[in-house]
């Protein structure tokens, strides 16, 4: 699907998709386990001679949200990390230092039409309406990102709507679109929903954590970046409740080592990263209820994929990287 005619651009396209840099795969993973946890019982066939089409067809469209879901979130990452005037992404060179911020917000662009291409295959025009609403939210949330006020810049509120754009939109509208691919109901739908949305927040809850506790080479980008970015935090925002005093060290600007510093010792004497791991333990603790809401069903492989999407909110609140 990332194949282009112009080989300096296919080579962009496909650069975070080769072999060994292409990233956990996460989206996806949920996605497809999403779809079997709610696939409606099919009877099988009365001869085995006879082909099942239905199901077949069924598991090809939803594979397609999977990967359109992959390519948004790469191509957010090109377009991110020309922004960020990032020079590293998932341990590697990144694309616009490679090969310069033109090709790379060209390949993101290219990235995002392919994907519109496969969503309008679809024909579906409420799941077309959800994704392009998640593509949305992305650049909401990267503007919101880039323009904070000091009262936004300090608000919980303001920090948890961004990182629901920026994060958490894109997998929940993936989950509710694979959802109305099978035929289920709202309720059904906004259940696949929910999970996505609250797995989505545990996972950059804990991503906040980590860029303070963990270290380069297990994140595969610089330790403290966002602090060094200027963005303020979950883990900074409750060390902000505990010392007010922190925030006019914030408001002075992080641009200056010495004020990074004096926040970062503010943040080891408060409770900022547990706090934060026992809102991203909330969310992840909501995503599973929301699988075990769903309607019953005795069949294996629904009850299989069931149990992965609940373990997968466990290993999202207790991974290293």
């Amino acid at each position: 699907m990332v194949v282009a005619e112009v080989p300096k651009l296919a080579s962009a396209a496909e650069y975070f998709f080769k072999m060994g840099v292409e990233g956990k795969r996460f989206r996806p993973t949920v996605i497809l386990l999403m779809a079997t946890a709610l696939n409606v019982q099919i009877s099988k066939p009365a001869s085995e001679g006879v082909v099942d089409m239905f199901p077949t067809e069924l598991r090809m469209r939803q594979q397609s949200i999977a990967e359109i879901t992959e390519m948004i979130h790469v191509a957010s990452l090109l377009h991110d990390d020309v922004l960020d005037d990032a020079d590293t992404r998932r341990g590697i060179g990144s694309l616009n230092f490679v090969m310069g911020n033109k090709i790379s917000v060209l390949a993101g662009d290219f990235l995002l039409s392919r994907a519109c291409i496969t969503l309008a295959s679809l024909k579906n025009t409420e799941v077309v309406s959800l994704i392009a609403t998640a593509v949305e939210h992305l650049v909401t949330g990267e503007t919101m990102q880039m323009s904070t006020s000091a009262e936004q810049r300090s608000s919980m509120d303001y920090y948890l709507q961004k990182t629901y754009y920026k994060t958490a939109s894109l997998i929940s509208n993936s989950c509710k679109s694979i959802a109305l691919l099978t035929g289920q109901t709202a309720e059904v739908a906004m259940l696949a929903y929910e999970y996505g949305k609250n797995l989505g927040l545990a996972f950059q809850l804990i991503d906040d954590v980590l860029d303070f506790t963990g270290t380069s080479t297990s994140l595969g980008k610089g330790s403290l970046s966002d602090i060094r970015h200027g963005i303020v935090t979950a883990p900074m925002l409750y060390a902000m409740e505990e010392f007010p005093e922190l925030r006019s060290v914030i408001d002075k600007g992080l641009d200056n080592p010495v004020n990074v510093d004096l926040a970062l010792e503010y943040l080891g004497k408060s409770h900022g990263i547990q706090r934060t791991r026992e809102l991203a333990a909330k969310h992840a603790s909501l995503a599973s209820a929301a699988i075990e809401s769903l309607p019953e069903n005795d069949d294996e492989d629904v009850q299989r994929s069931r149990r992965a999407l609940i373990e997968l909110t466990h290993r999202v609140i207790n991974r290293t990287k």
